[in-house]
C-alpha cells in the first residue's frame, strides 16, 4: 500500500488495537488471535493495529512478533488493513518495521522508544531512521519519552515523505493545536489517549476526528455507535454513553496502573472472547473489579 493510501484510510473512521491472545501459560495463541480478528473485522473499523499498545507490544519477543503480524495479515486479507506496531530501541524498531513490510502489513505505528529520555535531535534521528528503513507508511505515536514539537515534525515531514500520520497520547491541547496549525493536512491525525472516547469530541474540534478505540475489543457495536455519534456531533448519545458506561469504566481502569490494557482483556473474557492473561509487569483485574465491569457491559445489551 502506498503511504498516501494509508493516509487516506487514517483520515476517517474508527481504528482499534486488537488484543494479542495468550494461552494459560502466557504463550502466543495464534488460533485464538485469528478467531478474534475474524470476529472483529466485520464490525466496520477502518484499520486494525496488530501488536499495538493494547496488544501488549511491549511484552512481545522478537521471535513471536513475525507470527503475530503474519496471522493478522493472513486473517484480515481483503477485509480490513493491518497496521503493525513497532517500537523500542531504534534498531529493533527497524527490524520489526522491515518484517511487517515483508509480511504484507499496510504500514506501521511507531511506538515510543525504550526507557531513556532524549532531546529533539535524537527523537528526529530515531523516527527518521525507522521511516527510511521501509517504503510503506509510518505513523508516529507521540507519548511518554517521545514527545515531538511542531518544529521537529516539520523537519521530519520534509525528510520522510512516508511519515503520514501523527497519533497523540499526551493530551496537551496547546501543543496539539500548535501541531495542527503548523502542519495542516500534511498528516493524518489520530487521537490516542487511553479510553479515547472520553476525549473524542474535544479532539474533533482540534482537527482530529479519528481515534483508536480499545473498548472495540469487547463492545464493538457500542464503540461504533459512539464513533458515529462523534462524527454526527450527536452530543445526546455521546453524553448518555459517557455517563452510563465510560465514566464508571474509567473508575475501574484507574484503580491500578496498567489497567488500561488489563480491563480490556477482562472485558473480552466477559463477552466470551477470552484472550488469556496479561503478561508481567501488568496484572489482571481482581474478581470484584471483573464483576463491576460485567455489570456495566450487561447494561449495554447485545453486541
Amino acid at each position: 500500500m502506498h503511504p498516501q493510501e494509508l493516509k487516506t484510510i487514517m483520515s476517517s473512521g474508527l481504528l482499534s488495537f486488537p488484543l494479542t491472545d495468550f494461552d494459560a501459560q502466557g504463550n502466543f495463541n495464534a488460533k485464538g488471535y485469528a478467531e478474534r480478528l475474524e470476529w472483529l473485522a466485520p464490525y466496520g473499523a477502518t484499520a486494525l493495529f496488530a501488536a499495538g499498545g493494547t496488544g501488549e507490544f511491549f511484552s512481545l519477543t522478537a521471535e513471536e512478533y513475525p507470527g503475530i503480524i503474519q496471522t493478522a495479515v493472513d486473517t484480515c486479507k481483503g477485509k480490513v488493513p493491518i497496521i503493525a506496531g513497532v517500537g523500542g530501541p531504534t534498531r529493533f524498531a527497524i527490524q520489526c518495521a522491515q518484517q511487517a513490510e515483508r509480511l504484507g502489513a499496510h504500514g506501521v505505528l511507531l511506538l515510543p522508544h525504550y526507557l531513556t529520555e532524549a532531546g529533539q535531535e535524537g527523537l528526529i534521528a530515531h523516527v527518521e531512521q525507522v521511516c527510511k528503513s521501509v517504503k510503506f507508511g509510518v505513523i508516529v505515536y507521540n507519548r511518554n519519552v517521545c514527545k515531538l514539537t511542531p518544529e521537529s515534525l516539520a523537519i521530519l515531514a520534509d525528510r520522510c515523505p512516508n511519515l503520514i500520520g501523527f497519533k497523540d497520547g499526551v493530551g496537551d491541547i496547546e501543543t496539539m493545536s500548535s501541531i495542527y496549525m503548523k502542519m495542516g493536512d500534511r498528516f493524518a491525525y489520530l487521537g490516542g489517549l487511553p479510553t479515547a472516547e472520553v476525549y473524542a469530541a474535544a479532539y474533533k474540534a482540534l482537527g482530529t476526528p479519528v481515534y483508536s478505540s480499545a473498548v472495540f475489543n469487547f463492545i464493538p457495536k457500542t464503540a461504533m455507535d459512539f464513533y458515529r455519534a462523534v462524527a454526527a456531533d450527536d452530543m445526546a448519545t455521546q453524553h448518555h454513553l459517557l455517563r452510563e458506561f465510560f465514566m464508571p469504566y474509567l473508575a475501574i481502569r484507574n484503580k491500578m496502573q496498567g489497567y488500561a490494557v488489563s480491563i480490556v482483556k477482562a472485558g473480552a473474557k466477559i463477552v466470551g472472547h477470552d484472550a488469556g492473561p496479561v503478561r508481567a509487569p501488568l496484572t489482571d483485574l481482581k474478581a470484584n473489579e471483573v464483576q463491576e465491569l460485567a455489570a456495566l457491559i450487561a447494561k449495554l445489551g447485545p453486541q
